[in-house]
């Protein structure tokens, strides 16, 4: 069976940017056992409970205290409180693949994924409700379009009414139970004040002309900082009221990276790594000998944790990178520290990585 992952964090599927193919015969989908769901849209019906969750291709986690929540294909979304030791998948309204989630504090937590969808959760990711969709996204483009008489949005916001819910987003940002930021394909940023009862596009106000892909989303204090496609980098310092471009010391996508005051550490794809002490306005290389695409980052210990591709987990520290001293794992996709266990994920599910740093 192929699964096609983009090089990217989330590793969705081939077309939002340059795709690769990973062979994964008999994975999850073969391994789950899927209990039969009702025919329909992916996005409106609700995800089938499968044997073996755990083993399913997964795209994203968080944790909070000793819970953690991981997402998936086809709306799987996991849970644990034992720092990954057992799993317990609960029910979705919806089987769209879900690409990134965060807490927002212990109890609420936001997912998104395919389809322009994206879900809360208030009891530390035990249900959800779907507070935005690819049809709802487009119509509300559609109408701020029109408000602003701006001909050249409202031909956008009706190609994405006419083109369907096929947009996905591919990170979330998320400030506090009420206020977060979902970005995606095509540049697509839909931001929400109250939980996500309404939504306010963003995505007039990125420095984006050509409608490139973002990948990250990530923030810290008063600075948001987003990142994509050829290179694309973007700076806030009023929470997102304004953006101003940076200048990209490197063409090729970036992929995920981590905020931490004026520190900014970029990575993607044929395993290239920078950094910045002073906001994104000079940037310095870290030597990486592995080229694989890097697919996710974790600050951890004063350190960022990056997995890549070619499943190897690497420790940045003070412009200095080594490999965890671990077995190589399949394709990553994400990382999740949850206790003293260190958890990474990927086509071939999710499981605990013991080593340390060499």
């Amino acid at each position: 069976m192929m699964y096609c992952l983009l090089a990217s964090v989330q590793a969705r599927c081939a077309g939002w940017a340059t795709a690769v193919c990973v062979t994964a015969a008999a994975t999850s989908l073969a391994s789950a056992a899927a209990i039969a769901a009702p025919v329909g849209p992916a996005g409106e019906r609700p995800a089938a409970m499968v044997q073996r969750p755990a083993s399913s291709v997964l795209l994203g986690a968080a944790s909070v205290g000793n819970r953690t929540v991981v997402v998936g294909e086809r709306g799987i979304v996991m849970v644990s409180d034992d720092g990954g030791g057992q799993w317990r998948q609960v029910a979705l309204p919806t089987s769209v693949t879900l690409t990134a989630v965060r807490f927002a504090d212990a109890r609420h937590v936001v997912a998104v994924g395919h389809g322009g969808t994206v879900l809360v959760s208030d009891d530390a990711g035990d249900s959800w409700t779907r507070r935005l969709d690819g049809k709802r996204l487009a119509q509300l483009a559609l109408e701020e379009a029109q408000r602003k008489g701006d001909p050249a949005r409202i031909r956008d916001a009706e190609r994405l009414v006419g083109e369907g819910p096929d947009k996905p987003f591919l990170d979330v940002l998320v400030w506090d139970a009420k206020r977060f930021l979902a970005v995606g394909a095509f540049g697509i940023a839909f931001a929400t004040e109250d939980g996500g009862q309404s939504w306010t596009s963003w995505t007039d106000r990125l420095p984006n002309p050509k409608a490139l892909h973002l990948y990250v989303a990530r923030g810290s204090g008063e600075t948001v900082l987003l990142a994509g496609e050829q290179g694309l980098m973007m700076r806030s310092s009023d929470r997102g009221q304004s953006f101003q471009a940076l200048a990209s010391p490197y063409q090729g996508s970036w992929f995920t990276g981590e905020i931490m005051g004026q520190d900014i550490v970029l990575a993607g794809l044929r395993g290239n790594i920078w950094s910045s002490g002073d906001g994104g306005q000079k940037w310095l290389q870290i030597a990486n000998q592995r080229p694989a695409s890097i697919t996710a980052s974790l600050p951890i210990h004063n350190a960022v944790l990056l997995a890549n591709q070619a499943g190897r987990v690497l420790r940045l520290q003070g412009g200095d990178l080594k490999e965890l001293d671990a077995p190589p794992q399949a394709p990553l996709t994400g990382l999740v520290a949850s206790g003293d266990h260190l958890m990474v994920l990927g086509v071939a599910g999710i499981q605990r990585l013991e080593g340390r740093a060499k």
